[in-house]
């Protein structure tokens, strides 16, 4: 009887009552030429990254991905940043979109009570332009450092010698150099306390997001949530 099963159950299958595939949609457009595509249900799943011109074609989230709902403005392209519904993270790229990595906030307090990164409903917008990206809230900036690593802290560099205000000597080393360029998310308020500050990437970094003139993407990600049903 097992086999008789079997075989009725690959009938089945062959008459076309497989699962439906997902729906495929692009939910965001840099350019002519490069896009974000989301593959899922309810607007929710798969995210992939395309370059026509380049010929990159990547996938920055494999599940469970859901878009981000306030501004966004992303002109830079060899520094591309992803961040999702929640605003509690990133996906970066810093090589055009051919390979992706996680950035998050600065490991020191960035809000008054402590946390590291304020409530999505305090959003504005998040903008890329420059090789940086820079989250806008009520309340606070939050940045990526400059687009570069300070050579002391790159291997057989010197490493950085600081002494804080109370005293306190110490030494960053290219063996513990902390995060390299773009990586992490910091505000100016919490930079003050922070040995990132020592770095050449953290100094002179803007009080606002710089202005973007030009750009001819979205400014917001879309996305159907009845796409594939209709």
């Amino acid at each position: 009887m097992k086999g008789f099963y079997t075989g009725i159950l690959a009938l089945v299958l062959a008459g076309g009552c497989q699962a439906k595939e997902p729906p495929t949609q692009v939910v965001y457009r840099f350019d002519d030429h490069r896009y974000l595509e989301l593959k899922g249900w309810d607007c929710e799943g798969e995210l992939w990254y395309t370059d026509t011109k380049r010929g990159i074609h990547t996938e920055p989230a494999s599940q469970f991905y859901r878009i981000f709902t306030k501004r966004f403005i992303h002109p830079s392209e060899k520094y591309i940043a992803i961040t999702n519904w929640g605003a509690d993270g990133f996906i970066v790229s810093k090589d055009y979109g051919q390979t992706w990595s996680d950035a998050l906030y600065s490991p020191s307090g960035n809000e008054p009570n402590g946390d590291n990164h304020g409530p999505y409903e305090d959003v504005l917008s998040f903008t890329v332009i420059n090789d940086q990206g820079f989250l806008q809230t009520k309340h606070r900036l939050y940045m990526s450092s400059r687009p570069f690593d300070d050579p002391r802290v790159l291997p057989g560099g010197s490493g950085i010698h600081y002494e804080l205000p109370d005293g306190v000597k110490g030494d960053i080393t290219p063996q513990f150099p902390g995060p390299a360029w773009g990586l992490d998310y910091i505000t100016k308020e919490a930079l003050v306390n922070d040995t990132a500050k020592y770095h050449t990437n953290y100094q002179d970094l803007p009080d606002k997001v710089p202005e973007v003139k030009g750009y001819t993407g979205w400014d917001h990600m879309r996305c159907d949530m009845d796409a594939g049903r209709k």
